[in-house]
C-alpha cells in the first residue's frame, strides 16, 4: 500500500508544478483539475484501491481464523466428572504392623513371611508351646517360665515374625535370622521352630532364661 501511496503523492506533485509552469496566471488550476481527474484513473489509484481490498479481506480472514482457533475452557468440574471411580477396595492396605515397631507381615498373600495356619502361632498361642518345651531343654517351667516370658515380651511381643531394624527376627530375635534354619528351614513363619531355636541359644549362652532375663536388664539385650 505505502508504495502506491508514495507514487500517487509524486504524480500529484509533478502534475501541480507542471500546471504551474505552464500557466503561471493562475489558468493552470483548470489543467490542475483535470490532470487530478485523470489521475483518479491513474493505474497507480487503481493498485492502490486493489491493495487496499486485499488488505481489508485479510483482516476478515485472520479474525476469522483467531476466532475458530480459540481452545475451549474445560473446567475442572468437568475434567474431575470423566475420572474413573476408584473404589475403596482399591485403596485398602495388605499390611499389618507390630505394636513393638518395625515389625510388618503382609496379610494378602503371597509375601516372604506369610505362614499356613498350623504354624503362624498367635502371641498366646506361642507362649504355651515355650511353656510346654521348657523341661526338654532343662528349665523348670515353676521357676523359669516368668523370665522367659519377661525376655520374649521385651524382645517381640512373641511375635513370630516381629523383626528388628537391626535385622534380628522371630521371637527370640535371632540376628541374622537364618541362624535359626539349623532348626528348621521354615524358621521365618514357624513358631515351634524358633522357640525350640531360642531355647537352645539361651542354654548354651546363659545356662537359664532367668540369667538370660538378667543379662537383658543389665544390658538391654540378650
Amino acid at each position: 500500500m505505502l508504495p502506491a501511496a508514495a507514487i500517487a503523492a509524486v504524480l500529484v506533485a509533478i502534475v501541480s508544478v507542471v500546471s504551474y509552469l505552464v500557466s503561471p496566471d493562475g489558468s493552470g488550476a483548470g489543467t490542475l483539475s483535470m490532470a487530478l481527474g485523470g489521475l483518479q484513473n491513474s493505474k497507480s489509484v487503481t493498485l492502490l484501491a486493489q491493495e487496499r481490498q486485499q488488505i481489508v479481506t485479510m483482516n476478515a480472514a485472520a479474525t476469522t481464523m483467531s476466532v475458530a482457533a480459540k481452545p475451549a475452557v474445560v473446567s475442572p468440574s468437568q475434567i474431575e466428572a470423566q475420572q474413573p471411580q476408584t473404589s475403596s477396595s482399591d485403596t485398602s492396605s495388605g499390611t499389618s504392623s507390630d505394636t513393638t515397631g518395625g515389625t510388618t507381615s503382609d496379610t494378602s498373600g503371597g509375601g516372604v513371611n506369610d505362614a499356613p495356619a498350623a504354624s503362624a502361632a498367635s502371641p498366646s498361642e506361642a507362649q504355651s508351646i515355650a511353656k510346654s518345651m521348657m523341661s526338654s531343654f532343662g528349665f523348670s517351667p515353676d521357676s523359669q517360665w516368668e523370665c522367659l516370658d519377661e525376655v520374649w515380651t521385651k524382645e517381640s511381643s512373641w511375635e513370630y515374625d516381629a523383626e528388628n531394624p537391626s535385622g534380628a527376627y522371630g521371637i527370640p530375635q535371632s540376628l541374622p535370622a537364618s541362624k535359626m534354619a539349623s532348626d528348621g528351614p521354615d524358621y521365618m513363619t514357624n513358631a515351634t521352630t524358633q522357640i525350640k531355636w531360642g531355647l537352645g541359644y539361651i542354654s548354651s549362652t546363659y545356662g537359664t532364661p532367668c540369667d538370660a532375663w538378667a543379662h537383658e536388664v543389665n544390658d538391654g539385650w540378650y
